[in-house]
């Protein structure tokens, strides 16, 4: 199966995972679905994930979804940045997500991480996802 952006495909897994109040969810593995998943972690919207490798498959991740109260932490996740259409922004135009309860995930040139990190080091990128 061809995937075009390996991001949102894995954003649409764990959409339709939390939706279906799955315990987890498998997604191809790679270094930007683990960059992104890192910070999801370090967020505390997802438990965690690990690695998979079957013999003859390609490596995949198993990502733990985390609930409170039987909903699901990540009540939405939403592509931004996508392969038609890039979108930048820099530190001063990057704005709070539901009045600082989101966060949006940045590709810097420091390395992928939250919104708030990236005030922090004072970088701007490209805005990959927002989530809340």
């Amino acid at each position: 199966m061809m995937i075009n952006d390996p991001l949102s495909d894995m954003i649409a897994r764990i959409k339709n995972a939390a939706t279906r109040k799955r315990s987890s969810v498998l997604t191809p593995a790679s270094k930007l679905r683990q960059r992104v998943l890192d910070v999801l972690a370090d967020e505390g919207y997802i438990r965690g994930y690990k690695i998979v490798e079957n013999p003859g498959e390609f490596p995949q991740f198993e990502i733990e979804l985390k609930y409170f109260d039987g909903q699901p932490v990540i009540a939405e996740i939403s592509r931004v940045s996508k392969p038609g259409r890039r979108v930048y922004s820099s530190i001063s135009d990057l704005k709070p997500i539901k009045n600082g309860l989101g966060i949006s995930i940045l590709s810097t040139s420091k390395g992928v991480m939250s919104d708030a990190a990236a005030r922090e080091a004072n970088v701007g990128g490209e805005v990959l996802c927002k989530v809340y």
